[in-house]
């Protein structure tokens, strides 16, 4: 597993790789470093999203799920909804005003779990926060 170095709001997290998404992860890795916005999601409960309109990465579905636990990253790669990157930070089901989506699990994050509810809660009152995944060292 590789480790990548999350950097949002003021909080670091540390993620791993998930071996049971060889392709979306191994597509991912070829954009670090990643610099977005994150924002709150509308649908999903607590979690915090990257929109990505129409952007594609390459890759369909493997290890999909709508129910991502606290600290895992899911990769949507479009289709019934916009291209999505999906943060759980609490109670998750991922949906979208077209219904329930199941995206691929990626990332899990492994140290920084206990910052996750202080990002949500600022991405959900102060609005979009600056991420950026990058190797961890």
């Amino acid at each position: 597993m590789t480790r990548l170095r999350i950097t949002a709001a003021g909080h670091t997290f540390i993620a791993e790789t998930n071996p049971d998404a060889p392709d979306t992860v191994a597509a991912f890795m070829k954009l670090l470093p990643y610099r977005q916005k994150l924002i709150h999601v509308r649908w999903s409960g607590e979690g915090c999203w990257i929109p990505l309109g129409e952007f594609k990465l390459g890759v369909g579905f493997e290890n999909h799920t709508s129910h991502p636990s606290v600290g895992d990253i899911l990769f949507y790669p479009g289709g019934y909804s916009e291209t999505e990157i999906i943060l759980a930070y609490g109670s998750c089901c991922f949906a979208s005003k077209m219904g329930q989506l199941a995206g691929n699990h990626f990332l899990t994050i492994v140290e920084g779990k206990d910052n996750l509810r202080a990002l949500g809660t600022k991405v959900l009152w102060e609005g979009a926060q600056d991420v950026v995944f990058e190797l961890a060292e």
